[in-house]
């Protein structure tokens, strides 16, 4: 390696970048690694966390044993390990014998190390996210989609915003500080046949553009939802964790922002950051969006709405 390069890799280590290879170097670290990019539900994450918390004897245990620890059925362990690509438990656990992860009975001092390591396992979590973060600052080097989707939001009257279940909690964020500058927001954030009827007499009302948060796991009616969004003949933005989430079908504006899957429930910063700059967008193609802020604040402080 060149002088040039080898400052170079100096310079661009940060702290996190430092934090995540510390937490990679031992037993919990290979384990993590062995079962990022998998797509796991709730409850094989929680198996999965316990193998790492238990990474030294992780290659030894039964998968009776382990469901004891986990606290879930057998059954469930060996779906863990299908869900992993291996034919079933036994297949595994021999891996993670090659692994090399530990030895039985090791002494307590060793032990203790591991915990030390695994105590970080919720800092590997942190800087995943972070890791989501910077790849969303990277895509938006390039401001076209954003900006696009910007002047279709502020277009439409009314403006609608779906997101279900996992993506509800996206959606009702962007649609509060929607409606601080827009005139007509309208929140979707429950399915049913209802929806179905709200998004076609938004359609009617006059609605050009939806905005969707689709997140996973992604629900069915979701999916139904945009159907009928697109037979309205609304234009569809969304917000997924992927470019080739199951709503990109049904998508003309795809704005893709990662979620985590350290923790036993997925993690969401790169999507709410990702709204909160649509957001800005959305300010700055809406005529008088800063007035209406300003008077917003002026009668927050009339009615003495905030304590601080």
């Amino acid at each position: 390696m060149s002088t040039t390069a080898t400052n170079k890799d100096a310079t661009t280590r940060t702290p996190a970048t430092a934090s995540a290879e510390a937490v990679a170097t031992g037993p919990s670290g290979r384990l993590l690694r062995l079962f990022d990019g998998h797509r796991l539900t709730p409850t094989q994450r929680r198996i999965a966390h316990c193998l790492v918390r238990n990474a030294a004897e992780a290659p030894f245990l039964s998968s009776v044993e382990v469901a004891e620890l986990a606290g879930v059925s057998q059954p469930s362990v060996t779906r863990f390990a299908v869900a992993l690509g291996f034919d079933g438990y036994p297949a595994l656990r021999k891996q993670l014998r090659e692994l090399g992860l530990g030895e039985p009975g090791e002494s307590g001092a060793g032990r203790e190390t591991e915990r030390d390591v695994v105590r970080n396992e919720q800092q590997q979590a942190v800087l995943s996210e972070i890791a989501n973060l910077q790849h969303l600052a990277a895509v938006l080097a390039d401001p076209e989609p954003v900006l696009q989707a910007a002047k279709l939001l502020a277009a439409s009257r009314p403006l609608l915003v779906l997101g279900l279940r996992a993506g509800s909690a996206q959606a009702h964020g962007f649609a509060y500080f929607a409606a601080k500058v827009h005139p007509d927001v309208r929140l979707l954030d429950e399915g049913g046949s209802m929806l179905l009827d709200r998004i076609e007499q938004a359609a009617r009302a006059g609605a050009t553009t939806l905005i969707c948060f689709a997140l996973p796991r992604h629900p069915r009616e979701l999916l139904e939802a945009l159907t009928a969004a697109k037979q309205a003949g609304l234009t569809v933005i969304t917000v997924a964790d992927s470019a080739f989430a199951p709503v990109s079908g049904l998508t003309d504006l795809m704005l893709p922002a990662a979620v985590g899957s350290s923790l036993i429930f997925d993690t969401a910063c790169a999507p709410m950051m990702l709204g909160r700059v649509l957001l800005q967008a959305m300010c700055d193609e809406l005529p008088g969006a800063v007035s209406r802020l300003e008077e917003f604040e002026h009668a927050a402080a009339a009615r003495g709405l905030f304590v601080g």
